[in-house]
């Protein structure tokens, strides 16, 4: 059995992993290796190692002030980590000049905590924003490909038209997510994309992540709190815990002997979820 960090226990198989790829394969869509996060004397990720595996629905969770929202902007490349190497797609991330940079990020899509849209702009511009910038889009097209990536996370023309500020917390994230898919990306990153969401809302939201998955062959890493979540739809979690990483099937961390880990799982709402999941299998 593979291990991020010696001692702990590493990744097996999921219920839905499509790739078996080793930590070492060249399969990897996202590489991280001695990883060091550091504001000052602060030192948020020391010698971190992940890796993520092309295909697969990676869940990361981590207490608070464990580095997760750090550990996104790094993988995105907003964030330069102290040291370390940040592989991306098969290329070292920091290493490429601007250029070839910007047309690796144009590879990946982000869904940021409640949207992240641009409050003047309606839903279809905030999605034709990538193709603008990125692509030089303009006329017709562009309103065509906003529909299409409307249309494939469930809001319609009439939505379209509407400000942020007129849509539901559910409506905004999916206008979010069909942002983050504008430039057909192989890998969506989601930031807490179910917080603030209603019990039905959130499985949706998580059935919605699974039918683009299988549709369009995405690599997903989900940044969440909601263990409801990590057992509908994750293969994997990737756990911050002191400053580095275990990655673990549920079933392998479930049996992992650390506080955090008992508490986060073997509590009541994660007991329910886990028993919940259980049934379902």
């Amino acid at each position: 059995m593979a291990s991020s960090t010696p001692g702990w226990p590493g990744g097996g198989e999921g219920r839905r992993v499509r790739s078996l790829s080793g930590p070492g394969s060249s399969d990897a869509a996202i590489r991280l290796t001695g990883i060091v996060n550091a504001f000052g004397p602060h030192v948020v990720h020391d010698g971190l190692e992940l890796t993520v595996r092309r295909g697969e629905i990676l869940g990361l969770v981590g207490g608070s002030g464990s580095g997760k929202s750090v550990l996104l902007r790094t993988i995105v490349g907003l964030l330069r980590p102290r040291a370390g190497r940040v592989e991306v797609l098969g290329a070292d991330l920091f290493a490429l000049r601007p250029a070839a940079r910007r047309a690796l990020q144009a590879r990946w899509g982000v869904l940021f905590q409640d949207g992240a849209l641009f409050s003047s702009l309606t839903v279809r511009e905030n999605v034709q924003v990538p193709l603008v910038e990125r692509l030089g889009l303009k006329g017709p097209l562009l309103d065509e490909l906003a529909a299409v990536k409307l249309g494939l996370v469930g809001l319609g023309a009439d939505a379209a038209d509407k400000l942020p500020a007129e849509l539901s917390g559910g409506m905004r994230k999916r206008a979010g997510l069909a942002r983050a898919l504008a430039m057909d990306p192989e890998i969506v990153l989601l930031d807490e994309p179910t917080a603030g969401l209603d019990p039905i809302a959130a499985a949706a939201f998580d059935e919605l992540i699974l039918s683009l998955h299988a549709a369009l062959g995405l690599t997903v890493v989900m940044i969440t709190h909601d263990v409801d979540s990590l057992v509908r739809i994750t293969d994997r979690v990737a756990v911050l815990l002191n400053k580095r990483c275990i990655v673990a099937t549920l079933e392998e961390l479930r049996a992992y002997d650390d506080p955090w880990l008992r508490a986060y799982f073997g509590g009541p709402r994660g007991r329910a979820a886990i028993a919940a999941g259980d049934k379902e299998d």
